[in-house]
């Protein structure tokens, strides 16, 4: 994965905001995954369409004060990569 990368969800798994328990939950055949708010805002910015860059970008304009956020963006998707939450478009 390069900051030029284009990730999307993959078709197993639907993103979904569940207002009962307040934060993203990723939905799946055999059950859900509860994502922490952090893990919540990056998953929402992935349509497919966005490069690794521009949800940093996004990410730092929304949260200024949180510092360099691109290790952590970076290490949260190849995690979320591993456990075939996402896909990679070149």
């Amino acid at each position: 994965m390069s900051l030029q990368s284009i990730p999307s969800i993959n078709r197993l798994f639907r993103l979904q905001f569940e207002t009962a328990q307040d934060c993203y939950v990723l939905l799946f055949p055999e059950g859900m995954v509860k994502l922490n708010p952090s893990a919540g805002e990056i998953m929402a910015r992935i349509d497919g369409e966005k490069t690794v860059s521009v949800i940093i970008k996004e990410l730092q304009a929304q949260f200024p004060d949180a510092g360099d956020l691109t290790l952590d963006v970076q290490e949260f998707l190849t995690t979320a990569q591993q456990k075939k939450w996402l896909i990679y478009e070149s």
